[in-house]
Formats: structure tokens, sequence, C-alpha cells
């Protein structure tokens, strides 16, 4: 895949390289999760004070979104990943060895704000991408990223029973993040993403966060698809625990912990909406993207107690949801390299603050209603992204049907027609390689828009 992916002179084996280092970067924050009454038996504290680690993980991660991934723009990517992947190899050994809960979650701050390499790598994978493969290697890289999200918790909690310590997942995930240094700064670009262009400071770099949102309405609908079709993701993964334990289900945390694993098909298959966002735009993989996830709620409230639609609805939802990424992405990372990595940072920012959003709501609503409640929270939150979709489709069409109407007539003066008939004859005669020459030097006298040559 590389080599047809990639541009020419890109190393081989960048992007399983690029998927791999994703999958394990983005395991930092979610790997705690499951470890959590544990670690409130170790320091002999409540649940609710050892959950702040993992609240305290996200909230890093936020900061580190809002504060690290825009110097992706600027700053040397090599260097960039060297120090991103040694600070978190760092917290990851002091969250190891933190003898209490406040200096875990300090720990767990710090290491999930240095864990955001996955989004430094989107934007710099585009850039390595050939013409007409950005959605490609965005499914390939995406795809490392939902895995990593999806098994981690898993992971986490196997490497606890066998060896009796959460102290070890931190170990583990010390030395697969180590590990990474070892490879990846060798596959980052040595330069800065636009090395010809003139320096811009930090601060700059921060404040044209808002210009750009003002200016760019690719991001403003790409934020807005992210945010509500992962508020309503969060909005049933926050909740299904409880789902699960109550009556008439009344699953233990064990099975619950390895449910995770039935999304993985879903995560899989989403890799393939790459090539049909190549293909066919990113416009057309969100409506498919926002039906699949209509089609998993919908399941979830028919068929909400059994296991079998739920392991169905959650591929369904988990499809949904890296493929609308998948298309989101491609959509802004068809600006220039100099802005890409700010231009993800709103739109990562955006998702979070979405799925933050979303499980909250979910919260109340399960408190209030039950799991029927949490059905209607998702589906709300996709009404919401089908009217964005809904909209932005009439202003492309409208914006179509405007461009068409302004069009000139495509009458060439007759001088420069003939002059065009015979200069396309006259090449034709001397083979394939004169012809584009020969026609380009009558183009250049005859200014005519180029949409005037296609029929």
């Amino acid at each position: 895949m590389t080599s047809a992916a990639t541009r020419p002179g890109v190393r081989r084996g960048t992007i399983p390289v690029f998927a791999t280092a994703t999958a394990i970067t983005v395991s930092n924050i979610y790997f705690t999760q499951p470890l959590l009454d544990e670690i409130a038996h170790t320091f002999h504290t409540s649940a609710s004070t050892a959950g702040l680690v993992a609240t305290l993980g996200q909230i890093g991660y936020a900061l580190g979104v809002v504060t690290v991934v825009p110097l992706a723009d600027g700053a040397r990517l090599r260097r960039l990943s060297t120090l991103l992947l040694a600070i978190t190899t760092v917290g990851l050994l002091a969250g190891a060895f933190a003898p209490s809960v406040a200096l875990l979650g300090a720990a767990a701050l710090v290491l999930s704000a240095s864990t955001v390499l996955p989004q430094v790598i989107m934007p710099t994978v585009v850039s390595m991408a050939s013409a007409g493969n950005a959605g490609r290697v965005l499914g390939a890289v995406g795809t490392g990223l939902t895995l990593g999200a999806l098994l981690s918790r898993t992971a986490a909690g196997l490497i606890a029973d066998v060896t009796g310590t959460w102290r070890a997942g931190f170990v583990v995930a010390a030395v697969a993040t180590g590990a990474l240094l070892l490879v990846l700064p060798r596959y980052m670009p040595a330069d800065t993403p636009a090395p010809h262009r003139e320096k811009v400071s930090y601060g700059r770099l921060l404040a044209s966060l808002p210009r750009l949102i003002v200016r760019n309405a690719s991001l403003r609908v790409s934020a807005a698809l992210g945010g509500t079709v992962f508020a309503a993701f969060s909005a049933f993964w926050s909740s299904l625990a409880f789902h699960l334990t109550a009556p008439p289900i009344a699953l233990g945390p064990a099975v619950i912990g390895l449910f995770g694993l039935f999304s993985v098909p879903g995560a899989l298959a989403a890799r393939y909406s790459g090539r049909l966002t190549d293909r066919f735009g990113p416009l057309t993989v969100n409506v498919m993207a926002l039906t699949s996830a209509a089609l998993a709620f919908v399941l979830f409230g028919v068929a909400g107690r059994s296991l079998i639609a739920l392991a169905v609805g959650c591929n369904l939802l988990g499809y949904a949801t890296t493929s609308g990424q998948i298309a989101n992405q491609a959509r802004i990372f068809a600006a220039g390299p100099a802005i890409r990595a700010r231009l993800n940072t709103v739109y990562i920012f955006s998702v979070f603050a979405g799925g933050a959003t979303g499980s909250a709501i979910a919260a109340l609503s399960f408190s209030a209603f039950g799991w029927a409640g949490v059905v209607g929270t998702g589906l709300g939150f996709l009404a919401l992204a089908a009217a964005v979709l809904a909209w932005h489709s009439a202003r492309a069409g409208g914006r179509r049907a405007r461009a068409g109407r302004q069009r000139p007539a495509c009458r060439r003066p007759t001088v420069a027609r003939t002059l065009r008939s015979t200069a396309g004859g006259q090449a034709a005669a001397q083979g394939p390689t004169i012809r584009p020459v020969a026609l380009a030097l009558v183009d250049e006298a005859d200014p005519i828009p180029a949409y005037c040559h296609v029929k």
C-alpha cells in the first residue's frame, strides 16, 4: 500500500509505522479506565477520587490538543515527535511508581497532554500522500487510532489480572511508548510542513485559531458533524455499563470489559471509507456514516436487551464514527500543509467537546428515563448532524448552480479555434509527447477558462 499511496521519496513502511504509533499512543489515554477500582484500593480512597485520574487524563489531552498540536504547523516534526514521546514515557514511569493518587493524577495530566501525537500524525500523513490518496492513508491511520482506543481497556485489564497490580499497565505502556522513540522519528519529515514560508511564532499560531473557524466553511461543517456524531457515540459508551449491569441482563464487570472487542470488525471495515472518500468525496461518506449510526441507535432502542443486537449496533456505531472522522478530516486537510495542524486542533477539540456533552446529557437521561433516555439522546444528536449535513448539501448545490450560471459562453474566436485545430492536428502526427505542448502554446495565447476545454 505504501508505495502506491504515498509520494515518491517517502520512506517505505511509513503508513504501517504511523498506524502502529497512533494505536500505541492513543491507548495511553484510555487504559487507566478499567484500573480505577484497583487504584482506589491501593491508595485507600473512594472510587470518585480514583476516577479523577481518568478525568485528569481527558483534561490533559484536551489541553495538549489546543496547546501542542498547533506547533506541528511550524516545528520540525522529527524533533517534536521525539520530545512528545520522551515526555509521555517519563510520565508513564512516574505513574507506575506514584506514591499517592494525587501524584498519579498529576502524571496522568502530563502524559495525556504530551500523547497528542496522533493528532500530529494525521495532517503529516496527508502531506505525504500521493494525489487522490489522502482518504486512503487517513483510513489506515484512523483504523489504528480506533483499535488503540478500543483494545487498550481490555489489554490493561488482562495485564492487571496476570501481574496482580495496576502498576504493570503503566510499565508496559512506558516500554511500548519508549520503543517508538527508536522508530517513529526516523519516519517523520525532518523539515517543517512549509519550509519555504516565514516562521510563525507560537503566539501567532494560537491566535490564528479563531480566524480559521471564521474563514474556513469546511472546518465549521466538519467540526459540527464530528462533534454531534461523537456526542452520540459517547452517550452510548458512557451509559452501556449501567445498562449491562442492570436486570434483566445483569452482566459482571469482566464480561463488560470485553464488550469493546465486539466493535473491532466495524472499526476494521471503516478503513475502506478512506478509499470511498477519495473516489466519491467526503459528503457521500458522511451520509453513509450517519445512516449507519442511526441504524445502530434504532437497533439499541428496539432490541436493547439482546446482546447480539447490542454487538451488531456496536459495530454499526464504530463504523459510523470512524468513517465520519476520516471524511471530516479529509475535508479539512484539503487546505495547504501550512495550516493543517491548526485545522485539526479545532476539529479534534470540537469532537471532544461533543463527546463530553454527550456523556453528560446521557447520564442525566439514564437517571431519568433509563436506557430509552440514552437512545433518545443519541438519536437527538444524530438529528442535529443530519440537519448540518442537509444544510451543507443545500449550500454546496447552490454554489454549483450559481457557478454554472456565471460561466461565460465557451465560444472561441474563429482564429484561436483554427489555430487550436491546426496545432492539434500537426502535433497528433508527431506523437503524444508533442501534442500537449502545442495545445498549451495555443491556450496561452487564448486564455479561455479551463472548464471551457472540458466537455
